[in-house]
Order: structure tokens, then sequence, then C-alpha cells
């Protein structure tokens, strides 16, 4: 009886994979199609034919993660109540001491 269920378990497994390995297969074939459409379309139309480029540049990420609270601060809100407000902008400055020998 463990012999049978084992099979059938592995059995199971292997339909999911071809399952799972046949619809990235359709979705692959189905960007193919629409590539090719669009490069159709493109000499039909005259127009130059051109790449599907996703442009990437790392400093964008940081700047958005590491700088992009520090926008948000500087310009001030009107929907922002006084007492919040003056909060924000009531800052004084530390004077550095020179270091301990």
């Amino acid at each position: 009886m463990q012999n049978v269920l084992s099979f059938l378990l592995r059995l199971l497994l292997l339909l999911t994979g071809l399952v799972v390995a046949a619809s990235i297969a359709l979705a692959a074939l189905l960007l193919l199609v629409f590539w090719g459409l669009r490069v159709l379309w493109a000499k039909l139309s005259g127009q130059p034919v051109t790449p599907f480029v996703m442009r990437f540049d790392p400093r964008a990420g940081f700047e958005h993660v590491f700088r992009g609270r520090q926008g948000e601060r500087a310009v001030p809100e009107r929907n922002v109540p006084a007492a919040q407000r003056d909060r924000l902008t009531d800052v004084t400055d530390v004077q550095a001491k020179p270091p301990r020998s």
C-alpha cells in the first residue's frame, strides 16, 4: 500500500512540474508572438523597430530609498497642523566640540 501511495505522489509531483513547465513555455510563446506582431507592424507602417528596453539605474533605487523621505519633509504641506509643522521646523544646531585627547 505504501508503494502505491509513494508512486501516486511521485506521479502527482511529475504532473504538477509538467503543468508549470508548460505554462512557462506558453507564456514565452505568447511573448514571442507579441514581439513578432510588433516587429511586423513596425515594418508595415515604416517605423523603425525599437527593442524592448528596461533601463535600470542602481542609483535610482538608492536615491528612492535613502533620499525619498527627506524630499517629503523639505516641502511643507498645507494640511499639516500648525503644532506639528512648528515641531518639524523648530530644530537647533549643535555646536561641535573638539575631540578629547
